[in-house]
């Protein structure tokens, strides 16, 4: 195939890669991945606090093993994704990323054998309940975590204004709640209230809209994250999407009447960053309610003591997980569509009879459609 001359050493071919990414990009995506091993600590020490006095062999290090395995599978599935071209350089590289699933698969059939050869007498049911609590805190800390990744990659936008919309909702349904708090909501909580839930939704709706605002004027924060061919590395430099161009909006009648304008200028992103800010408002709570259903099933308090006087890391993080789902959910919905580059990319990698068959596919609908022909003309 048609790729890249390929470098003398992986570690150099990599690092040439990623010097088009942004120090800021790495960082993030270094700290998502503590945060999950964190997050996952947190919650598999819960298990084995209550547990540990049964003395069931292996169970923190399937737990741990088992953690490897999946983080294995998703992020190599990442790096086949975003680094397609790279892969294809070197014979290694590129024997682990078609064997990749096989590989994944294996580890984890290496790790089930390891846990029906710990069965013990009389622990049958508990140790298959730990199996359970492992695999459930897995799909929830490490999946969404690898979906945080992709939104990243999407476009730092995509990854600050949904954080900071579930902070704004928790600091400002606390605050709507401290002053005008009156009727309760939950009974899991019983110190949230409608006003705080209500006075929260509004001040994230309009901190959305402003953050978006301010932040779709900027290239850092708009562009994905894709691979050049020419310069052999990641940018995170583009020519901002319809997205980030202010547009021209009709205001509703009543609107025109009261500030006397009839269209005003707004970044399309605006508007969807109102679906974000609803769902960390609405929706993002109910993951802080599911947590505390979960602390007060085991009586505790707090996920752990990471942070004095604020308890663990995961008491802080359980909104967002739920968020970055949406978030990945939402992108792959209304807003992602084919990239050009990734399949460029593909192309490259077939054989040259394919890659022939394809350009003469192509030509001919090209033709057929009469863009070719205009396409000559203008060249």
């Amino acid at each position: 195939p048609e790729v890249p001359v390929s470098a003398d050493d992986t570690p150099q071919v990599l690092n040439k890669a990623l010097s088009g990414l942004s120090s800021r990009s790495e960082w993030n995506s270094l700290a998502v991945l503590c945060v999950q091993i964190k997050c996952f600590h947190e919650i598999i020490m819960i298990g084995y606090s209550v547990y540990h006095s049964y003395h069931l062999p292996w169970f923190r290090t399937l737990s741990w093993y088992f953690l490897l395995c999946v983080n294995y599978f998703f992020y190599g599935e990442t790096v086949t994704d975003y680094f397609f071209t790279l892969v294809q350089r070197e014979e290694p590289l590129r024997i682990l990323s078609k064997y990749h699933r096989f590989i994944s698969f294996a580890l984890y059939l290496t790790g089930f054998c390891m846990f029906v050869l710990s069965l013990v007498k009389k622990h049958y049911r508990l140790q298959f309940y730990m199996f359970g609590w492992t695999h459930v805190t897995l799909l929830i800390v490490v999946t969404q975590s690898h979906l945080i990744i992709h939104n990243l990659f999407e476009g730092m936008i995509w990854f600050i204004v949904p954080i900071s919309c579930v902070i704004c909702n928790d600091i400002m349904a606390y605050m709507f709640g401290f002053f005008f708090g009156r009727t309760p909501l939950i009974k899991l909580s019983p110190k949230k209230t409608w006003e705080g839930f209500i006075g929260g939704f509004f001040s994230t709706v309009v901190f959305g809209i402003l953050l978006s605002y301010v932040m779709s004027g900027y290239r850092f924060f708009v562009c994905p994250v894709e691979f050049n061919n020419d310069s052999n590395s990641f940018t995170v430099d583009c020519e901002p999407s319809e997205l980030f161009q202010l547009q021209d909006y009709g205001l509703p009648p009543v609107l025109q009447s009261i500030t006397g304008w009839t269209t005003v200028k707004l970044y399309p992103f605006q508007i969807h960053s109102i679906a974000l800010s609803a769902f960390a408002s609405i929706m993002g709570p109910f993951g802080g309610f599911f947590a505390s259903g979960f602390k007060r099933a085991f009586k505790i308090k707090d996920f752990a003591n990471t942070i004095p006087g604020h308890g663990g890391i995961m008491d802080r993080f359980d909104c967002q997980y739920l968020m970055a789902t949406f978030v990945n959910v939402y992108i792959a919905s209304f807003i992602r569509g084919p990239n050009p580059s990734k399949v460029i990319q593909q192309l490259l990698a077939l054989r040259l009879d394919q890659q022939l068959h394809i350009f003469n596919s192509l030509k001919a609908h090209l033709t057929e459609k009469g863009l070719l022909p205009a396409l000559e003309e203008a060249a």
